[in-house]
């Protein structure tokens, strides 16, 4: 058996396989991209409310050292 064969048989293998992945590629629901788009909006307000929160608190203890 040359070094070809040897080889020849894993490859075809793994090649088979990437072109069934490539080929299972489903469309995703309009339900899930609206809720993703949501959770993403959801984020961005708590994040933005836990900002605001750390800095009041700095704001509260820059004012506490100055008085």
């Amino acid at each position: 058996m040359n070094k070809f064969a040897r080889f020849a048989r894993p490859a075809a293998i793994g090649g088979a396989l990437v072109s069934l992945v490539g080929a299972a590629q489903a469309e995703v629901p309009a339900v899930v991209n609206t809720a993703l788009a949501s959770l993403s909006t959801d984020a961005l307000t708590v994040a933005g409310i836990v900002l605001a929160a750390i800095v009041a608190v700095y704001a509260f203890k820059f004012i506490r050292k100055g008085l």
